[in-house]
């Protein structure tokens, strides 16, 4: 293969200084399906940067394959894809990947999120007032990783003098790239073992005291008339505690980066508060939480104007189909929380939940803490602005900050 003219999609360098807007247009212009060289790995990909294509791979799993090399963007061993991965509901293909999510699906309906607001509200008030009165913080780890680890860690049924340690744990596990969160992989997979065991504690506890919680739907459900195993339990709790936790606390990061960049923006949200619900919908779409997903190529196929081969790696890149001018228009890459006046269906042109059968099953759940968080925020944090640098996180897969230090009028 010739040598490509584009940014490495799967370099942690190419994020490590925040996300790289113009290099996704690069690719955008060039058309919905690129081929990119890996010279890391040396397995090219196709980046799919169009919304019709990238909607195409995800409605068809008989064609796109999560199971294969599993969804996960970086190169896994084949033995761990046999023997680990094949476990986590993110990695599964029809018929078992239905079965599954079938029984923690009832713990995530719209009703039942609904009636957490009350308390999620409670906590969001505590977390604005422990800072309110300093004029400081460091954003990241005091307000935006606070409410999502709470509520993911209540919903699993795990004790909140535990969250400081599986806000550890968690850091380590999703962020091995970046040697400010993580000295190793061997770390990340350390972590992954400590919270293996904790979930198994938590299983035995349920038997012998029943609970009533995303925990409890996943031990007393059963696939194919058959329990799940521990095994599975523990690979799936991993995977809630993490996609609950860790994607929220980007969103509201990069959220409130955006807000103080903008500042006209917020002082609109400031003047009407009834407006942030719908500026939600663009945060999410500005800076996607999961940068992008895999799929491996089933059989020979066209695919926006390229021929893949079967075996192929596919990446679906949700950040660069959130920008696409084809979906968006020219002003695609401008940040405008007032975009759902002039696009009322601006919530289901987002790609930030994945779509098709993978479709995040905790969207209600994000929505909601997003929406009384910065509720919370733009109504008592008044004039924030940065304090110094912002350091990003160093990965490809999740588009974190990991220190934002800000200040503000009290």
């Amino acid at each position: 293969m010739s040598q490509c003219p584009f940014a490495n999609l799967l370099n942690p360098d190419t994020y490590a200084q925040g996300m790289p807007y113009k290099s996704l247009k690069d690719i955008r212009q060039h058309g919905p399906v690129v081929k990119i060289e890996d010279p890391l790995t040396d397995v090219p990909y196709w980046a799919v940067v169009g919304q019709q294509e990238l909607d195409f791979v995800s409605k068809n799993p008989a064609l796109f394959s999560s199971a294969k090399r599993t969804a996960f963007p970086m190169e896994i061993p084949q033995d761990e894809v046999d023997f680990i991965h094949c476990h986590t509901i993110i990695n599964m293909d029809p018929p078992r990947h239905q079965k599954v999510r079938r029984i923690v699906r009832e713990a995530f309906t719209p009703k039942r999120v609904n009636s957490y607001e009350p308390a999620f509200r409670a906590h969001a008030k505590q977390i604005i007032d422990r800072i309110v009165l300093r004029g400081e913080c460091e954003f990241v780890e005091e307000v935006a990783a606070e409410l999502p680890l709470i509520a993911i860690l209540e919903l699993l049924g795990v004790p909140l003098e535990d969250r400081n340690q599986f806000f550890e744990w968690t850091n380590t596990m999703m962020f091995a790239d970046d040697p400010d969160m993580a000295t190793s992989i061997e770390d990340g997979q350390i972590a992954a073992g400590e919270c293996i065991n904790y979930a198994l504690a938590l299983a035995a506890q349920h038997r012998q005291q029943p609970m009533n919680n995303i925990t409890g739907a996943l031990l007393d459900g059963n696939v194919d008339g058959e329990p799940i195993t521990e095994e599975d339990f523990a690979w799936m709790f991993i995977l809630i505690l993490v996609g609950g936790n860790e994607s929220t606390r980007t969103v509201i990061s990069q959220g409130m980066r955006l807000l103080m960049e903008h500042p006209d923006q917020l002082e609109f949200l400031v003047q009407n508060p009834d407006k942030i619900v719908d500026a939600i919908d663009e945060i999410l779409r500005y800076n996607t939480a999961f940068i992008q997903m895999r799929r491996t190529a089933t059989e020979d196929i066209e695919l926006g104007g390229q021929q893949l081969r079967a075996g192929d790696k596919v990446i679906l890149h949700y950040h660069a189909v959130n920008h696409s001018e084809a979906v968006f228009g020219e002003d695609a890459m401008r940040f405008d929380v007032r975009r759902s006046e002039r696009m009322p269906k601006l919530g289901q042109q987002l790609r930030s939940f994945g779509i098709g059968q993978h479709f995040c099953i905790g969207s209600h759940l994000a929505r909601l803490e997003l929406q009384v968080m910065f509720e919370e925020i733009i109504t008592r944090l008044r004039n924030p602005s940065l304090q110094g640098e912002i350091a990003y996180i160093r990965s490809y897969f999740v588009n974190g900050i990991k220190n934002m230090r800000i200040r503000f009028d009290t």
